[in-house]
């Protein structure tokens, strides 16, 4: 069969499409460039162009041509278009960090609408992207095959927009040794790292002096360790022993002997890393960093509990209790990276969660919420105390002093009165009461709840709970419900000035510069935080309604209002009361009785408003699955507690919501509609955000779900249209960007998420897209080169698809918010430098000193704070065909944080990557039962092809098959519904 490839209006002829309609006729005002669509809603924005006849409602705009439009007013300026320079660098490496920066409009839904290594080297080369009958076009480079044939772009210089000031960031200036460094290999590798830890620990004490020539070795707790200099051999096998843990019995301790082999392998060159940080170098020396970072956590890892790139105490602050016996610790983050300043150490205070040492028959009470002293265990209960417990180290109090500790495995199916077990091998049989009873003279009281099982599950032991306690210092990993989240929050919400101390505060505890292991290495940490140039980017002019009092207005420290605007619906149908086991039936029939009623006018129901009880259940997610994937109906729920509070701040933020829900507009950037934004007003120009977010450690069923939303109006750029897909658990690659399938009957058909949101630009705007601006969130930089080979390459293939030699020119950024790197302002009582809660002021942005050595990224604190210390998004530009200044992209980004729909504040990240977060977050709703009861509160999630036009299953890696979402229907697509 031959290829099928459709051709739409505008990707290789004229015509077609609706103009500028963004969604249903009639259905919420908006401003047109083209024309005026009418119907009821609020805010409606309109403007003509010179010669531009005004359009009846419904009635289609004249076809035109495509054209390039004429070159934008020079507001900013962009660099000339020169052949690329590129320089390259490695990647750079979440507990719960500080407090919630900045508020969204306060939610009132029943859920929240509003709002956790070394890179793999890319075996599979990607091919380059041939079009149809001819080359790439100028200015298109080729998409890299591999990471080594590609460098991430250089920074086009510093940007000058903006009021200069100087901030503080929680980065320590780290001077490099001046020691030669060397590797060796342990064998064989020990797998547990506190035994591997104890060995080396024994081995240093032994043979420093004698075989180490002095020498104080770093050991990573795998297969290396690491030394300032040589060692006076190149292989030598010890034998260590490891006396047994001493358990109060006064016994002899019974010893282990480790054969430890230890071998030269290599230097380590530093020589590589002054040069990489000097811009002389393009590739960064991994190992050499890993090194140092190595070297300055010996010693925290020796005194805290270590947890990924943090450390944890109960000494380092209060502990504070989040329920169901699970309690929080405070401590700190700590990583060495290189930076323009050089090499930086980035310390952080953190927090997370830890098993209370409660004993285990309290920890069980607290867990289930009720008393256990008089009953036995139902089988829900048993399953939740099982997963809870499992894996859990316990130690035993019936022995006196005797602590012998042990690993929990699973729970008896019967209670302890009814267990026995084999005690010889005579088959003489014993019940745990009385073997308990005779042999340590301990009376079993609660004999009607079950034992844990400690051991394989071949020969397990039986310990009644009682007689156990729970081994202090071990983290809760597990999914956090509504309530801890809330109470950790509280916990590590600090506001700048107290985070700015007690980062201090750490430092000299940590006192790095009398670090044994430091000193030997030659690493010295400087005790002051960075001081940085930054600037505060001016905030953009916004354009309100015409039909308001005000025309327009400048927001205040991020901040504005919708005051004096008009909004109003009149109700089809009456309010009806419905039992929540009943929402998916009465919803159905309500939408047919309001079509019957609509019907004959030829009209749609535009939306259906839920108020909903405060403790629902699964209600809203049900409400939004029958709404989105088979009615086709724009819903927004509520409160019943805020619906009768009436307030005014309440109700305006859900006049925002329904607004753009139905097709509206809130407010326009000024200079979008003047046409003054470079390298997005000049040439029709779509903007795309990406996320993929994952189910929580321990949900190994859940797939992870991946969001894609696109503009569908220019060059305004405040209307996004979303899909959603589900994919193997914890990718996150995207893989449903662009696909191809085979029809028996039609052929090869080109599909994906990319592609369909092209399309629906064409249809909305009348005009094809040159330029394609991709924010792609939740990338780790040790993924930056997967995610770019993959996904640059589904963009081009998706855009070749549409139309031979059609390739916009492309730039792809990163945006991240999951990293340690805070500002604090110069000077905490310059109350013109900082905002109401303390923080910087909104639009602060920094691209220099602790910002990459030689790569385009920067850091922008684009909101204002409210409470705890605001988090700035970090931006890292990994392709950029469009050649955007750093003034150019960075008041753009700033800019654009001032149309996020769902409030009258500036948002911590550029819209775009918010509303694939909250359009993954809706899409869990649509999952099955089976799969969305292990969903993540944390984790936002999505489906299959729910906003594809084709529908197909993804493999898990063991096999199965990724259930793809339902389908949204089209009514729903086009809008936001995910606001």
């Amino acid at each position: 069969m031959g290829s099928r490839r459709p051709r739409f209006a505008g990707f290789g002829e004229d015509g077609g499409g609706r103009g500028g309609q963004a969604g249903r006729g009639g259905r919420g005002g908006f401003y047109s460039q083209q024309y005026q669509q009418g119907g009821r809603g609020a805010g409606s924005y309109h403007h003509h162009p010179q010669g531009a006849a005004h359009q009846p409602r419904g009635a289609m705009p004249a076809m035109q041509q495509w054209r390039p439009a004429g070159p934008a007013a020079q507001c900013l300026g962009h660099r000339e278009v020169q052949p690329r320079h590129h320089n390259g660098g490695g990647g750079r490496g979440g507990h719960v960090g500080d407090g919630p920066s900045a508020a969204i409009a306060p939610d009132i839904s029943a859920s929240p609408e509003a709002s956790s290594p070394l890179l793999e080297v890319v075996t599979e080369q990607l091919e380059v992207l041939s079009m149809e009958g001819g080359e790439l076009s100028a200015g298109h480079e080729p998409i890299p095959s591999t990471r080594n044939s590609y460098k991430f772009p250089r920074r086009p210089g510093s940007g000058r927009i903006g009021i200069k000031c100087l901030v503080k960031a929680n980065h320590f200036l780290a001077q490099l040794p001046d020691k030669d460094l060397h590797q060796f290999p342990i064998t064989p590798e020990i797998t547990s790292r506190v035994v591997g830890r104890a060995v080396m620990q024994e081995l240093v004490k032994l043979h420093k002096v004698s075989y180490l020539g002095g020498r104080l070795p770093a050991y990573d707790g795998r297969n290396s360790m690491y030394t300032a200099g040589p060692l006076p051999f190149t292989s030598k096998e010890f034998h260590i022993t490891l006396l047994d843990q001493d358990g109060g019995s006064g016994l002899e301790r019974r010893g282990r002997i480790f054969k430890v082999v230890i071998r030269f392998a290599a230097r380590v060159d530093l020589h590589r890393l002054e040069q990489y940080i000097a811009g002389k170098q393009a590739e960064a020396p991994q190992e050499a960093l890993q090194v140092l970072d190595i070297v300055l956590r010996q010693l925290p890892t020796a005194r805290y509990e270590p947890c990924g790139r943090s450390f944890f105490s109960p000494d380092l602050g209060r502990r504070r209790s989040l329920g169901d016996g699970i309690e929080s610790w405070r401590g700190f983050y700590q990583t060495i990276r290189p930076t323009q300043m050089g090499l930086s150490l980035n310390i952080n205070m953190s927090a997370t969660s830890f098993f209370e040492p409660l004993p285990v028959i309290d920890f069980v009470a607290q867990l289930l919420n009720t008393a256990i002293h008089s009953r036995s265990l139902s089988d829900a209960e048993r399953v939740k105390i099982k997963k809870a417990l499992r894996g859990v180290k316990v130690e035993v109090t019936h022995r006196g002093n005797i602590r012998r500790t042990y690993r929990i495995s699973g729970l008896t199916s019967q209670a302890t009165r009814e267990l026995s077990f084999p005690v010889d091998q005579g088959g003489t049989v014993k019940s745990v009461v009385q073997y308990f009873h005779e042999t340590y003279d301990f009376s079993i009281k609660h004999t009607y709840l079950p034992c844990l099982q400690v051991g394989n599950q071949r020969r397990p032991n039986y310990l009644p709970m009682e007689v156990c306690k729970i081994v202090e210092g071990q983290r809760y990993s597990k999914r956090l419900n509504q309530g801890q989240i809330r109470a950790l929050l509280e916990e590590t919400c600090q506001r700048p000035h107290d985070r700015e101390r007690d980062i201090i505060q750490m430092v000299n505890r940590n006192s790095y510069n009398d670090d044994p292991y430091a000193k030997e290495f030659g690493i010295k940490i400087s005790e002051r935080l960075a001081l940085v140039e930054a600037r505060v980017l001016p905030a953009p002019r916004l354009k309100y309604s015409q039909t308001g009092k005000e025309k327009d207005c400048l927001p205040r420290v991020g901040q504005w209002n919708m005051m004096n605007k008009d909004f109003a619906l009149e109700p089809v149908l009456p309010v009806k009361y419905v039992r929540p086991d009943q929402v998916e039936r009465a919803l159905k029939a309500r939408f047919h009785d309001a079509m019957t009623i609509l019907g004959p006018e030829r009209k749609e129901l535009e939306l259906l408003i839920g108020i909903l009880p405060e403790n629902n259940g699964s209600l809203y997610g049900d409400l939004k699955r029958v709404c989105e994937t088979d009615l086709g109906l724009i819903s927004q729920c509520c409160l019943t507690k805020q619906v009768f509070k009436m307030n005014k701040q309440i109700l305006a933020n859900l006049a925002l919501k329904i607004n753009v829900k139905v097709g509206g507009r809130n407010t326009v950037l000024a200079d979008a509609v003047s046409r003054c934004i470079p390298l997005v007003t000049d040439r029709p120009t779509i903007i795309f955000g990406a996320d993929v977010t994952h189910p929580h450690p321990g949900e190994d069923s859940s797939p992870s779900i991946a969001a894609v939303v696109a503009s569908q109006d220019w060059p305004e750029v405040t209307k996004y249209a979303g899909l959603v897909s589900a994919q193997v658990h914890r990718q996150e690659i995207i893989e449903d960007l662009y696909n191809v399938t085979h029809d028996p009957q039609k052929g090869t058909i080109h599909g994906g998420m990319i592609r369909e949101l092209l399309i629906s630009f064409k249809r909305s705007t009348r005009e094809k897209p040159q330029r394609i601006l991709f924010y792609r969130d939740g990338v780790s930089e040790g993924q930056f080169y997967q995610v770019l080979l993959h996904e640059l390459d589904a963009i081009r293939k998706a855009c070749a698809s549409l139309e031979p030699n059609y390739q916009p020119q492309v730039t792809f950024i990163v945006v991240q918010k999951r990293h340690h790197t805070r500002l604090f302002a110069n000077n905490h009582n310059d109350q013109n430098s900082i905002d109401r809660s303390g923080n910087i002021l909104p639009g602060t942005v920094v691209d220099s000193k602790i910002c990459h050595p030689t790569e385009f990224d920067f850091f922008l604190c684009s909101h204002a704070g409210i409470k705890g210390t605001s988090r700035p998004a970090h931006y890292h530009v990994l392709w950029d065909e469009n050649n955007f200044t750093a003034d150019a992209l960075q008041t753009l980004t700033n800019n654009l944080c001032y149309t996020y729909a769902r409030c009258t504040r500036s948002v911590s990240i550029v819209p775009p990557a918010y509303y694939a977060h909250l359009a993954a977050f809706r899409a869990r709703f649509y999952m099955e039962p089976d799969s969305s009861d292990n969903g993540s509160i944390a984790s936002t999630c999505g489906g299959g092809q729910s906003g594809s036009s084709t529908s197909h299953s993804t493999r898990a890696a063991g096999g199965g098959v990724v259930r793809p979402l339902p389908a949204l229907k089209d009514s729903v697509k086009r809008v936001m519904f995910y606001c």
